[in-house]
């Protein structure tokens, strides 16, 4: 390890996000992949799963109890919901105090751990070594309806459509490619994990439906806002301009953005913005690469920030060979 490396630790790697934050970690000037663990995987060399990576490390199995004794100077948690709190317990136990990433929603809702949505949330950041990364939808939601809070009456309704990426590794009917196949999968219309996240972090209520498509990666997300005053449409695009016009992450553009276009990227596309006839409700849709921007390139952004280094180190370099 040269000055200035810091080693990383992945916790969980086998899914789609974990083979996202290798490529993103392995290229990465400053940091170097430390251990990746994955039962499933245990022994067999990262090499032969992702492309990406040329080195000899293997994927290992490490109990939690052994993760502290290991020495990375942050670890991120690529776990399903609810299996991260026997980790930070574990390292919790040890007093050790690595930088920790979580990309489960285990600790959004923990006002102890930082909120890592960086476009939004940087300001607040006051050296948290506990990062909770946001939801891929969250993200997304988050994103499109900031520009416009300060105006909005009544609750903001939001219709997500995922590719089955997001279901994760684990077989279910989310994502099943046959039963996808010319079919759109709503699940979980009320009450989403991503609705509660995103009213809690806007101080704003959101109503969210979620729904899954034959597609592999990438969300859509049409918002619909109704304003407490009316609005012109030039006005809304300066909002959101101005909002993220110095933000790499974020392109705005006219047109309603689509899908096919934002995977494999690492930024989120913002467009659209129908107006009613009244000026009074706005439509804007957001797309993001599920498995990018709303997971691995965002933890990225978020270690970036914890160890001091500018917010793009990585990320840069993987857009520019996109």
């Amino acid at each position: 390890m040269s000055a200035g490396t810091f080693r990383v630790g992945i916790v969980g790697a086998r899914g789609y996000v974990g083979a996202e934050l290798i490529r993103l970690l392995a290229a990465h000037p400053h940091f170097e992949l430390m251990y990746v663990g994955s039962r499933e995987l245990d022994g067999q060399r990262l090499a032969d799963h992702v492309d990406a990576y040329s080195g000899e490390l293997r994927y290992s199995s490490p109990a939690n109890e052994a993760l502290p004794s290991l020495g990375a100077d942050a670890v991120v948690l690529a776990l399903p919901n609810g299996k991260a709190a026997a980790c930070v317990a574990a390292f919790d136990a040890a007093d050790a105090n690595p930088v920790i990433v979580d990309l489960s929603a285990d600790y959004r809702f923990d006002d102890s751990w930082y909120y890592g949505l960086p476009e939004l949330t940087r300001a607040c950041y006051l050296g948290e070594r506990r990062i909770s990364n946001p939801g891929c939808y969250a993200t997304a939601m988050q994103l499109a309806i900031a520009p416009m809070l300060e105006l909005l009456d009544g609750p903001a309704q939001c219709f997500g459509v995922s590719g089955y990426s997001g279901a994760g590794t684990s077989p279910s009917d989310k994502n099943d490619p046959d039963k996808l196949r010319d079919n759109l999968m709503p699940y979980a219309l009320t009450g989403h994990v991503h609705e509660r996240e995103v009213t809690r972090q806007l101080a704003h209520p959101v109503e969210f439906m979620p729904h899954v498509a034959s597609h592999f990666r990438g969300i859509t997300m049409t918002v619909n806002l109704h304003l407490s005053e009316t609005v012109a449409r030039d006005a809304v695009l300066a909002r959101y301009r101005d909002a993220y016009d110095r933000e790499p992450l974020v392109q705005v553009g006219d047109d309603a953005p689509w899908v096919s276009r934002i995977a494999g990227r690492h930024h989120v596309e913002i467009g659209g913005f129908a107006l009613s006839d009244d000026g009074r409700r706005l439509v804007v849709v957001a797309t993001e690469d599920n498995l990018l921007k709303g997971a691995a390139t965002q933890a990225l952004q978020n270690l970036n920030i914890a160890f001091g280094l500018d917010e793009m180190t990585g990320i840069l370099a993987a857009m520019a060979a996109d």
